[in-house]
Order: C-alpha cells, then structure tokens, then sequence
C-alpha cells in the first residue's frame, strides 16, 4: 500500500519511511500543505498519515479541504500527545483515527491497517484467497498446511493482488505498490518478487497474462 506521509520533522519523516517500508508498506515523504496537494492529485494513496503544524499551514485545514472536495483516503492523524481539542477538532475535520507525539511505531502501523480496512469494507484482518490466508500484521501466510514468511516487496505484491482479486495488474501498477516516485526502478523486479511468491505459493498461483500484466488464478473457493 502506498502511503502518504506529510510531515515536516525530516527525523520522524526518516524514521517513518524506514518504518514502514519494513513493514511492506510503500511511504511517499512530503513536508508541507502544498506538496502534499501535489502529491495527493497524482492518486493511488490507501492512506495518509498526516500532522498538523506544518509549516505552509494546519493539517487540519488541509484536511477539511480534502474532505470538502470528496476526498475520501483514510487519514491518521498526528497529534500533540495532551491537546484533546486538536483531536477532536482532527476527528470533527473528518480524520478516521489520531495517534498522539511520541508513538510507537507498531502501532502507527497497525492503526493504518485499521483504517484502510474499514475503508473497504472488510470486519477481518486476514486476507484470504484460494486456501492462503495472509496475516498482513505478521507479512505471513497459511498454506497447504504451512506458514510462509514474506518479504516486505514480495508482501507488497502479493497484497496488491489479494485485494483485487480476479483484476489484472499491470506491470507498472506493480511497481507504483514498491517504490516511491523519489526511487528508481528495477527493470525485472516484478518478475523475480513474483517468481519468488510462485516459488512460496505454487507456479500456478499467480497468472501472466502477456501485455497485460498479473493475477490470482482460480476463484478464491
């Protein structure tokens, strides 16, 4: 999942980009009000984490806009730990959840997967397709009796698929799920993250469809 992390403190930035990346996520770091418009007219994030002073202006007013506009991503909040006002004011500007300065990153993490599955839809955690069912906490899976370990990019790649089951996927909306618009792409990363997933899962798990892209085979039964 990409996400959108708008915040000016270039140490917390750091460490959240690191963070999250080791947890399968795809971070895209802005700095302010104004870059993070940018970045959000571009599209694809499943969430953003989002503080509220920077320096152009309120999170909270960019928020309300955003909302205002039909803007619908899920947003966590960052918040001064003792100002109840600014999380309520956060919750009433159409944030889905706050987390307060310090944090843990675990729990970052966790509340991101919180509000982007109540933003599709889906009571469980577990994601489930054709007798595997992923633990996206944990970057595992159950299968045939087995549990796999994940790469954070091979995580990345199977979840994209996982949640659009039956969808192709092209090659580049593959890539857009790895790497930041900051980083480079590696021409065959797709082919290897997925001939290591067939590897895990079976070589007919994951269908190529040439020119078009990847998808799950079967029906999910």
């Amino acid at each position: 999942m990409r996400i959108l992390v708008i915040e000016d403190d270039e140490s917390i930035a750091e460490g959240l980009f690191v963070g999250l990346r080791l947890t399968g996520l795809t971070p895209e770091l802005v700095g302010s009000c104004a870059d993070a418009r940018e970045a959000l007219a571009q599209g694809g994030f499943a969430a953003m984490l989002l503080d509220i002073m920077l320096p152009d202006g309120s999170g909270l007013d960019l928020l309300r806009d955003l909302r205002a506009a039909g803007d619908r991503t899920p947003v966590l909040l960052l918040t001064a730990l003792d100002q109840v006002q600014e999380r309520v004011a956060g919750l009433d500007a159409g944030a889905d959840d706050y987390l307060g300065k310090p944090f843990d990153l675990d729990e970052v993490t966790a509340r991101l997967r919180a509000i982007v599955r109540r933003a599709e839809g889906r009571a469980g955690a577990r994601l489930e397709w054709n007798g595997l069912a992923v633990d996206p906490a944990k970057m595992t899976g159950l299968y045939a009796g087995r549990q796999i370990a994940f790469s954070p990019r091979e995580f990345a790649i199977l979840r994209a698929l996982l949640e659009r089951p039956g969808t192709i996927l092209s090659k580049t909306t593959l890539e857009e799920r790895l790497y930041g618009w900051q980083e480079g792409v590696e021409s065959n990363a797709i082919e290897v993250h997925v001939h290591k997933l067939r590897a895990k899962l079976g070589s007919g798990f994951i269908e190529t469809l040439r020119g078009a892209g990847y998808r799950l085979a079967g029906s999910g039964a």
